[in-house]
This record gives C-alpha cells, sequence and structure tokens, in this order.
C-alpha cells in the first residue's frame, strides 16, 4: 500500500476491530521510517528503535484518536514519534536519584566562612551608603524578591524611574566593592 489514504484506513481498522494484519502493514511501513527520522534527529540507534517500538504501540493502543479529518497518517504517526522523542531527551537531561546529592552539605572551612563574613559585611556597608531612594529599590528588588512592575505599583513610582534607580544603584555597589 503506497496511497496515504490505506494507511488511515489501515489505522481505522486497527482501531475498530484490532486488526493485526493491518497493524503488521503499518509496523512494516512506519517503523524503519522512524527510526530513520529519529536517527537523523540525533538519536543513537538504540533509543531510535525503542522510540520507534514505543510509537508503533501506542498506534496500537491509541488508534481509536486518529482522526483522517485533522491530518494524513503519517502526520499523526511522525508527530506521536517527534513527541517521544522530546520525551526522551527532558529524560535524559534529568539527574537520576543516585546523582543528587544527599545528606547535609559539608560545612565550609574556616577561611571559606570568614571570607565569607567579610564580603557579606562590605555588601551591607555599601547598600547603606546608597542613597536612601535606590537602597530602597534594591532591598524591594533584591531581598523583597519583587519585580519592577510590582514596586511600580507599590511605590507608584513610573517603572523607567525604577529601572535607571536600580541600575545606578547596582552600578556603585560593582564599583564599591571592585
Amino acid at each position: 500500500m503506497a496511497n496515504q489514504d490505506d494507511w488511515g484506513t489501515l489505522i481505522q481498522r486497527v482501531s475498530t476491530s484490532q486488526d493485526k494484519a493491518a497493524f503488521a502493514a503499518l509496523f512494516r511501513h512506519f517503523a524503519p521510517r522512524i527510526k530513520g527520522f529519529l536517527m537523523k534527529s540525533g538519536a543513537s540507534a538504540a533509543l531510535a528503535e525503542d522510540c520507534a517500538q514505543d510509537v508503533m504501540a501506542t498506534l496500537w493502543n491509541k488508534a481509536h484518536l486518529f482522526d483522517p479529518a485533522r491530518a494524513s497518517a503519517a502526520t499523526w504517526v511522525f508527530t506521536i514519534a517527534r513527541n517521544r522523542r522530546i520525551d526522551a531527551l527532558r529524560k535524559s537531561r534529568r539527574p537520576e536519584p543516585e546523582d543528587l546529592p544527599w545528606g547535609p552539605e559539608a560545612e565550609p572551612d574556616q577561611h571559606d566562612a570568614l571570607e565569607l563574613r567579610q564580603e557579606t559585611a562590605r555588601l551591607a556597608e555599601a547598600i547603606a551608603d546608597l542613597p536612601e531612594a535606590q537602597r530602597d529599590l534594591i532591598a524591594r528588588a533584591y531581598f523583597g524578591e519583587l519585580s519592577h512592575s510590582e514596586i511600580a505599583v507599590e511605590t507608584g513610582l513610573p517603572l523607567g524611574t525604577i529601572k535607571s534607580r536600580i541600575r545606578l544603584a547596582l552600578d556603585r555597589l560593582r564599583h564599591k566593592l571592585s
């Protein structure tokens, strides 16, 4: 079968009567093409094979969701394949539970702790030296975790003024701390 209408008919036969012959024809046609499609998009041969198998299992289990008025059979199948590839990428980028740190974090050594206290004191001094208007906006933005728009609503100041004052304050802090 080479006609797209025929592929849609086969999917509908799988949907209505779990037609194994129709599914076999669909599998023979689409599985190698899905594997090639996934490998061209950067998947390893093993991952492409697994995804192709998963796509074909999805076709068998969800053939009733195919609507020939919305998409051709190939479009429907390759959309499933694309989504499986995206899911596989997301899964591969998630850390495995054994890769996550467990237990309390190690205590910093004395030198690092002293350095952190000194930097914190210098920052507090630099913030205290800012003009009141800039100090207030820095406190709201960074310690109050408010967006610039939220600060504008709270203070009644124009958004541009808030952005300018925060930028000036950050420049002063950078200069003072460098």
